[in-house]
């Protein structure tokens, strides 16, 4: 069997407070969108189930990968024979796009499909998120205002469908910890909710990422890169989780293919939504 696991961006990032625990609780948008990694999974003909990674790549061992962590994670709780399972990485690691959480959703869904384990969805949301506090997300696949720890989800209307993203991933990566820690949280005077019910262009301004000032103070080049993608005609640009990736939403192919063609030193995707 093989899937797709695909990326997501962050529509807004509202990090309301530190929780006794360490993490933070947090209000924010997650919205898919079609940048994808490939999972192959097939029956095993050893006696060991294995993962081989190809494509871009990956800073961690097959053994500690989300996608074996998914299979050993099920497997604690259900009769599963060995797999050899295969990813190619095309969504950049560290880019604040979901690619690990989604890759490691989309194996608990092909096993749970496979093996005929019938586990509910909002089971296997309950499981995936003891991986990463977005994996839940990729179990639905859908946009999800998210609060708690990015765990709790729960549907929202927001369709950018037939508009264009331009994604500019640069070669600099942002530590999600210390990202964190550079941030005071704050409770958000509008609705996030209220803020993405609006017209795209009229996010500009109201629709924050919190990790914007640290991260951008950090690395300029990102604030540049968001700079020139309004420059460049995007209704809407900013950082996704806690980046480094940028991204603009455009109004069409057009604009965010001349938009890219700017970003020489960046990694880039046009997407059509």
């Amino acid at each position: 069997m093989i899937t797709f696991p695909n990326a997501k961006i962050n529509l807004g990032l509202n990090i309301v407070e530190r929780r006794p625990d360490g993490y933070h609780n947090i209000e924010t948008v997650f919205y898919p969108v079609p940048l994808t990694d490939v999972l192959e999974i097939v029956p095993a003909q050893a006696s060991e189930t294995t993962l081989t990674c190809h494509g871009n790549p990956v800073d961690c061992p097959p053994e500690k990968n989300l996608v074996m962590k998914a299979y050993r994670l099920l497997k604690e709780s259900y009769d599963l024979p060995p797999v050899e399972m295969h990813l190619y990485k095309h969504i950049p690691d560290g880019a604040g796009l979901g690619g690990g959480s989604s890759d490691a959703a989309h194996a608990m869904i092909m096993l749970n499909q496979m093996f005929n384990l019938g586990i509910a969805d909002a089971e296997l949301a309950r499981l995936a998120a003891t991986l990463g506090a977005d994996c839940a997300f990729f179990v639905y696949n859908r946009p999800m205002m998210a609060t708690g720890i990015g765990d709790v989800l729960s549907p929202i209307e927001v369709d950018l469908k037939g508009k264009t993203l331009l994604l500019a991933k640069p070669p600099v990566g942002v530590d999600t910890r210390t990202a964190y820690s550079r941030v005071t949280p704050h409770q958000s005077t509008t609705p996030l909710t209220d803020i993405v019910s609006l017209p795209v262009m009229a996010w500009d301004g109201l629709l924050v990422n919190d990790f914007e000032p640290s991260v951008f103070a950090a690395l300029p080049q990102l604030w540049v890169i968001k700079a020139q993608l309004m420059d460049a005609g995007a209704l809407y640009a900013a950082m996704s989780g806690s980046g480094s990736t940028v991204f603009g939403i455009f109004d069409g192919d057009k604009l965010a293919e001349a938009a890219a063609d700017t970003f020489a030193d960046c990694a880039t995707f046009v997407l059509r939504l």
